[in-house]
């Protein structure tokens, strides 16, 4: 079972601005620890894998190590850690997955604490 993680200031602003849905929100990230092949693949940066759940208009951005999502199977997935790192609406969707990248390639993961 892979290990859900959100940033802190993602968590508060998915609050905010859902209320009520945010526990449906939160429901579907934490769906990826039983399936975390779940979400469109959109782009990798040195091994690290840039990936999206929809919820109507709005996308959820997470990262994750490629090379364990692709080469493990279900059960070997114990100590995989997705990080949602951010969240666009679909008008802001393509500057949003740039910011990750630029955040991914200038200071990495840590990037995101």
């Amino acid at each position: 079972m892979a290990k859900v993680e959100i940033v802190e200031s993602l968590y508060e602003e998915i609050e905010k601005k859902f209320k009520q849905d945010a526990i449906k929100i939160f429901d579907l990230m934490h769906e990826l620890e039983t399936n975390p092949h779940k979400g469109k693949l959109l782009s990798s940066v040195g091994g690290i894998v840039i990936k999206e759940l929809k919820y109507n208009n709005f996308r959820f951005y997470f990262i994750t190590d490629g090379f364990k999502l692709k080469c493990m199977t279900k059960d070997d997935l114990v100590d995989l850690l997705l990080r949602f790192v951010r969240m666009s609406d679909k008008n802001h969707q393509q500057e949003t997955i740039n910011e990750i990248k630029y955040v991914l390639k200038m200071l990495g993961t840590k990037g995101f604490d």
